[in-house]
C-alpha cells in the first residue's frame, strides 16, 4: 500500500486498521467485514457520520472511524481522506479477495428517494456516480463531496461501483445511495462457498 494512503497497523481474518496521518487530517479507520454493523464514527461532519453509520449498519460491516482534520478550513479534506482509509482497510481485509462472491447490488427506496448501487470488489477502481442533488449542503456536509467520497473508496478499496438515484429530497437521496452501497458490499463481499480462488476466468483479479 502507498503510504500516502495509510498504514496497515494489522491486517488478517477479514478484518484491518489503517491509518493515515498527513498535515491536513489525522485518521484511524478499524473495520471488520464479517461483523453486525456495529459502528464508533466521529469524524467531524455530523451529516457524514449518518452516512457512514448507514453504510456499515447495511453491510453487517463493524466499522470505527476516528479523524480530526482541518475542518476550520471546510470539510474537504477529513471528508475525502476517511474515504481514501475506509478503501485501503477494505482493500487489506479483502485480501487476495479468493472465495468470495465478487459482485453485488442492491436498491433502496427512502420516501420519494431511490437509489441503486452495482459493485464488483475484484480490484478494478472505478466509479459512476449519478445522484442529481438539488441543493448544497446536507446539514454540514457539501452534497459535491458525496461523489468524490464514492470515488475516493472505489479508488484504494479497488471497486468499481455504479451509483445512480433520484429523489426531491437531498437527504433521503444521500442516505438511500449509502445504504444501497452498503448491502451491495455486504453481498459482494460475501464468502461463497461453492468457490475456490477469484471469481474470475482469469484465474486472477484485479
Amino acid at each position: 500500500m502507498s503510504a500516502q494512503i495509510g498504514t496497515v497497523v494489522e491486517a488478517g481474518a477479514r478484518a484491518a486498521t489503517v491509518t493515515r496521518k498527513t498535515r491536513e487530517t489525522q485518521i484511524t479507520v478499524n473495520l471488520h467485514l464479517d461483523g453486525s454493523g456495529e459502528t464508533k464514527i466521529a469524524t467531524g461532519v455530523g451529516f457524514y457520520d449518518h452516512l457512514l453509520n448507514s453504510l456499515a449498519h447495511h453491510a453487517l460491516f463493524d466499522l470505527e472511524v476516528e479523524a480530526t482534520g482541518d475542518l476550520e478550513i471546510d470539510e474537504h479534506h477529513t471528508v475525502e481522506d476517511v474515504a481514501l482509509v475506509i478503501g485501503a482497510a477494505l482493500a487489506e481485509a479483502l485480501g487476495d479477495r479468493s472465495g468470495i462472491e465478487r459482485f453485488g447490488d442492491a436498491s433502496v427506496p427512502m420516501d420519494e428517494s431511490v437509489a441503486t448501487a452495482v459493485v464488483d470488489v475484484g480490484g478494478r477502481p472505478y466509479a459512476v456516480v449519478d445522484l442529481p442533488f438539488k441543493g448544497k449542503r446536507a446539514g454540514k456536509m457539501p452534497l459535491q463531496l458525496i461523489p468524490h467520497v464514492f470515488e475516493s473508496l472505489a479508488r484504494t478499496g479497488g471497486v468499481t461501483l455504479n451509483i445512480r438515484g433520484r429523489g426531491s429530497n437531498d437527504h433521503h437521496l444521500a442516505e438511500a445511495a449509502f445504504k444501497a452501497l452498503g448491502r451491495a458490499l455486504r453481498r459482494a463481499v460475501a464468502v461463497d462457498a461453492r468457490r475456490e480462488g477469484p471469481a474470475s476466468t482469469k484465474g486472477t483479479l484485479g
